[in-house]
């Protein structure tokens, strides 16, 4: 979208079996889109209840940009098995890997090699924005990493409805294209879209996408949860090697193991021993010190 267009007045709304290059093509045009019936209600009824009792436990933060009546919760992968199903979402992962997995190229030597990076969980977070709350500044989640704009992604991000969510009641602003303009053009709440949604369902966003919680003038809580996903060499937002005891992450699917960071970044980012982290899950880290180097010309 160009400076000189106005905001779209809603977001695309796919079901969760819509082709993946279709919402892709959103995502590319709009910077977003919204889900239907993301999670099942199995899965809904799960989350909720292994987060609202952190949420009612969590203090209210102290800063405006994080809402002073809003609550937040973070290393959600220890705190529900339910996780693994939101992070491995067909339009959400599947996308994530279109938009954000683009090969590039590097010379060893006289020879030109071909790299894709890794994507990595970087950021996740429940989030319970009570009555009171004014509206969030709007910012590019991407900023973290102090990324450049216009350009390629380097983060996909969502936000699930865990309630529903209302332009009352603080429904996620959003400016859609906004991920193509440059670094000078500041935003503004009269460009933006309310991100109305039953819950269940979830904003997909690129990191570049100006946006911002919306404010809740109702009488009950907005509840939510959002995950990032991020090239696989750039630093996580939030230390999952931390946030995620080892015994926990042990239980997960392979899949979702390489997702949370344990994974060897092409071409040789976070490596034990110069080995796959992934091989430290099942083995010490004296066992990876004599076991064979694979042939990585960078190790």
């Amino acid at each position: 979208m160009s400076s000189t267009q106005t905001a779209k007045l809603e977001l695309t709304h796919v079901r969760p079996d819509a082709d993946l290059e279709h919402v892709v093509a959103i995502l590319e045009r709009d910077g977003g889109v919204i889900v239907e019936d993301f999670v099942d209600a199995e899965t809904l009824a799960g989350l909720r209840a292994d987060l609202e009792p952190g949420l009612e436990a969590a203090a209210y933060s102290e800063s405006g940009y994080d809402g002073q009546k809003t609550k937040r919760l973070s290393s959600l992968f220890q705190r529900s098995k339910h996780m693994s199903t939101v992070v491995t979402q067909r339009l959400y992962l599947g996308s994530a890997r279109r938009l954000l997995q683009q090969p590039t190229h590097m010379w060893i030597g006289k020879v030109r090699m071909e790299v894709t990076p890794s994507i990595q969980v970087s950021f996740t977070q429940a989030i319970r924005i009570d009555p009171g709350q004014g509206r969030q500044p709007l910012h590019r989640d991407d900023a973290m990493h102090l990324w450049r704009h216009p350009g390629p992604p380097c983060r996909l991000q969502l936000m699930l409805a865990l309630t529903d969510f209302t332009s009352a009641n603080g429904a996620t602003l959003l400016i859609p294209g906004s991920q193509h303009w440059d670094d000078e053009r500041a935003p503004a709440y009269s460009e933006t879209i309310s991100a109305v949604m039953p819950a269940g369902s979830a904003l997909l966003w690129q990191g570049g996408v100006y946006h911002g919680g919306g404010a809740n003038t109702t009488d009950a809580s907005r509840y939510s949860l959002s995950v990032a996903l991020d090239l696989g060499n750039l630093r996580q937002e939030e230390n999952q090697y931390l946030a995620v005891p080892r015994e926990i992450v042990q239980t997960l699917p392979d899949e979702v193991q390489r997702l949370l960071g344990w994974e060897r970044c092409p071409p040789g980012l976070g490596q034990v021993e110069t080995q796959d982290p992934m091989l430290l899950l099942e083995q010490s880290q004296q066992e990876l010190a004599t076991r064979p180097r694979g042939a990585n010309p960078l190790t």
